[in-house]
């Protein structure tokens, strides 16, 4: 999406592909030490045996390396519950410009001694250090795991929704995502998926994952009995089985598939303060008319992360011109970040500006100057270009 991993000039491809083996894991705390090559999902599958689970979860679980999920310090599904990276990754393994090993794979849960030098590296996008292995916090998985899908009038109450959703299911809620009724007219069109529910102009899933099918399954049906009678949910559904569970899942995480079969896609991740997260989907249309097939807006609501498309049939200049930097400096009027989680790459480097001040766009290119001051680490990424 920003160009982070892809070669550009004259850089040589180091793939960890064949670090892929997990060095240890702790069936009392739940941590996790492997090999920076080692795919997500095949964690995954490793830590359900042991009555666990990775903190993390993306749609490219299949491919994706851990130790390209810490550089980019990627977010996914179940951000909401779990937190960021920073937070679950407990110590890193990195190799750094000249060579030099930095062994900091701790597993201890404390530990406040001096500055916190694995931070550095969590969404570096491996511009400071490659890691080559990774100590995680794995939290135990989950008894039971419900899914509401909801249809809802505007995106007040899609606010509102979620606002209840936090207070009436508290500790239970793990996603909360939010699409709009042009993101599930591309699933249809395009995947042949079926609407669960009456058509809406905003649809939303609600993931809750407890200890006690019972006990979740009974604060579930409250709060939809409260956002049914109160006017915030016109219809939903609720999955409890796998198949159908799965089922509602694949009408929010394959809409990037679907966007794809409908033509050229322009792509934008950001963050906004939650009550303008839809304003700028609506904005665009506006600006873009029929230049634009669709302007669609979907995301996680529960991190307030838009995940802004449009789509053309073609690529068109115009239409970029039209779309950048306006996109950037309308995020950046509302103190927003210009990416949330996919991080800046080729592509998004000399972006940077309009999220970060110039202060600290000084201090990441000393930092870059002392880790790396030949600039071999992932070159021509993330630091905007210098006149």
């Amino acid at each position: 999406m920003v160009g982070g991993s892809v070669p550009v000039f004259d850089e040589i491809i180091l793939s960890t592909a064949l670090m892929n083996q997990v060095i240890s894991f702790h069936g009392v705390s739940g941590i996790l030490v492997c090999q920076a090559g080692c795919v997500l999902e095949e964690l995954s599958h490793y830590v359900q045996k042991q009555g666990y689970i990775m903190p993390l979860d993306l749609g490219a679980k299949g491919s994706c390396h851990i130790g390209g999920n810490v550089a980019t310090n990627a977010g996914g599904l179940r951000f909401l519950r779990y937190g960021s990276l920073h937070g679950t990754v407990l110590g890193l393994e990195v190799v750094l410009a000249d060579g030099t090993v930095l062994n900091c794979l701790t597993s201890l849960r404390k530990d406040n001694t001096g500055y916190d030098l694995k931070q550095l590296f969590i969404g570096s996008e491996g511009t400071l250090g490659i890691i080559t292995a990774v100590s995680i916090l794995c939290p135990p998985s989950p008894k039971a795991v419900n899914v509401a899908f909801l249809g809802c009038p505007g995106f007040t109450e899609v606010l509102q929704t979620f606002s209840t959703c936090k207070k009436m299911l508290g500790e239970i809620l793990s996603a909360f995502e939010f699409m709009d009724a042009e993101c599930m007219q591309l699933v249809r069109q395009h995947l042949h998926l079926a609407n669960p529910v009456q058509e809406s102009p905003f649809y939303i899933l609600v993931e809750t994952s407890g200890s006690s099918a019972e006990h979740d399954a009974e604060k579930l049906d409250s709060f939809l009995e409260q956002a049914l009678g109160t006017g915030l949910v016109t219809d939903g559904t609720v999955g409890t089985d796998q198949m159908k569970v799965q089922m509602l899942w694949a009408l929010r995480e394959r809409i990037t598939e679907a966007l794809g079969l409908d033509g050229y896609v322009y792509k934008y991740d950001i963050s906004l303060p939650m009550e303008r997260l839809y304003d700028l989907v609506t904005d665009l249309r506006t600006r873009l008319g029929p230049r634009a097939k669709h302007v669609v807006g979907y995301g996680h609501l529960g991190d307030g992360n838009l995940h802004l498309n449009v789509t053309a049939e073609a690529f068109s200049p115009s239409l970029l011109d039209a779309l950048e930097p306006y996109v950037y400096a309308w995020t950046s009027e509302q103190r927003g970040s210009v990416s949330a989680e996919h991080g800046l790459g080729f592509k998004k480097k000399d972006v940077l500006g309009y999220s970060k001040p110039p202060v600290a766009v000084h201090l990441m290119r000393q930092l870059k100057g002392l880790f790396d001051p030949k600039g071999i680490l992932n070159p021509y990424k993330m630091l905007p270009t210098q006149a």
